[in-house]
């Protein structure tokens, strides 16, 4: 049996950073092409509601390619020539078409007699004649939003809140049956597949579902350079047992090497191609939905860096803030902010700022500093506005440019 690779656990940290480009330079004018790759090397990105600074699918282009044109996305994913499409990939997803075949067995088994499916055969069970009502009005009346069906019905209390016409429609997406064919403002707008999707995608083959978890967990150790089996697992949601199979084939067949990586409990694959920089030149604020650190036991064990997301959590309950993003410099998580974007007052808002233990305040401060200015010129604000919440604001308002505000 072949010995593990033993890494580091810097070596595992600035693999994984590596992996998902943000050791890369920005580009100068950032086009159509940088976005599509940032997909592709992410393999998805997560999509989310959340607007306090732009919708949580934007921001991990931002974190890699810096001001670009949140355009360029809604071209890939929702234009005319889409490079992309929505399914359940983490969570809900935007995922670029060679990724389509890989989910038809996630499609195929949305009524598999499981714990977690088992609302949905239900609810399948009982209103079949309502679901093939709602696939004819769309195959008749083309794109529709859930409330334009001729029976919606009322929102309800149950499943989220929505109606009867939601509800199927979220259905006949997550069977495949119905996708996106565009967006009003964040509403989703449904339509038939191949009216959407290119036939080039469509006629695809479908691979087993063995086959495409294969696939999927080599795109999800290809995003993260070098993982454990439960990270795997994470990336795409993959069922556990299945994720653990489709790991010990692709070490079988060459696509991962099995690694011990100092500190971590359970072993690890690495990536054959994964890139080993012996430094990391990065400066990036991250969403909390960001692929490298969505995954929170793995964030801890990679950056040593402990992060929970506080939207629900009380507010004086709240230890960092509202909505805080880490801030990665070099090959570590400096720094942790909580940012709104106040379009009443054009002010990007640091509401609170706190510095990592062994960060160094005197190159960190003026590095954040210089990225919030990045980020708002992107969103179109006037100002950087800095709170003195937290043990390194005030460091923070001391290397902020001029045009930085207090409150």
């Amino acid at each position: 049996m072949t010995q593990p690779i033993h890494l580091s656990r810097a070596q595992a940290r600035r693999i994984a950073i590596a992996a998902q480009g943000l050791d890369r330079p920005r580009p100068a004018r950032p086009t159509r092409a940088h976005v599509d790759r940032v997909i592709a090397r992410l393999g998805l990105l997560q999509i989310d509601a959340v607007n306090v600074l732009a919708r949580a699918h934007y921001m991990p282009l931002f974190s890699r390619l810096g001001a670009y044109d949140p355009a360029l996305l809604n071209a890939a994913w929702l234009g005319r020539k889409r490079s992309c499409f929505e399914y359940w990939g983490h969570e809900a997803s935007i995922l670029p078409y060679d990724a389509h075949p890989l989910l038809r067995w996630r499609m195929a088994g949305a009524l598999a007699q499981t714990a977690s499916h088992a609302r949905w055969v239900q609810y399948a069970k009982e209103n079949r004649a309502f679901l093939d009502d709602v696939l004819a009005e769309v195959r008749v009346r083309g794109p529709l939003g859930a409330s334009e069906l001729t029976n919606a019905g009322e929102r309800r209390g149950s499943w989220w809140g929505w109606s009867d016409g939601k509800l199927a429609m979220e259905f006949l997406f997550k069977t495949g049956e119905l996708t996106t064919a565009a967006r009003r403002g964040f509403e989703r707008l449904y339509d038939l597949p191949d009216r959407v999707h290119p036939a080039h995608v469509l006629d695809v083959p479908t691979p087993s579902q063995d086959d495409a978890v294969r696939a999927l967990a080599a795109r999800a150790l290809s995003a993260m350079g070098v993982a454990t089996v439960s990270d795997i697992a994470d990336y795409y949601r993959l069922p556990p047992a299945a994720a653990k199979n489709a790991c010990a084939a692709l070490i079988e067949a060459g696509g991962a090497v099995s690694a011990a990586v100092e500190g971590w409990r359970n072993p690890a694959l690495l990536d054959p191609a994964a890139r080993t920089p012996r430094r990391i030149e990065a400066c990036a604020l991250l969403s909390p939905f960001d692929p490298l650190i969505w995954n929170r036991a793995r964030v801890e064990r990679v950056f040593g860096f402990d992060y929970r997301i506080e939207i629900y959590v009380p507010a004086p309950q709240r230890r960092y803030g509202y909505y805080v993003l880490p801030f990665l410099m070099n090959d570590a998580l400096a720094a942790r902010v909580d940012l709104k974007a106040d379009r009443a007052e054009s002010a990007l808002v640091v509401q609170a700022a706190h510095l990592e233990p062994g960060a160094d305040p005197l190159t960190t401060a003026p590095a954040l500093a210089a990225e919030l200015e990045v980020m708002r010129a992107w969103l179109g604000l006037d100002r950087v506005k800095i709170s003195r919440r937290g043990d390194f604001a005030a460091a923070l308002r001391r290397a902020a440019i001029p045009r930085a505000g207090a409150p």
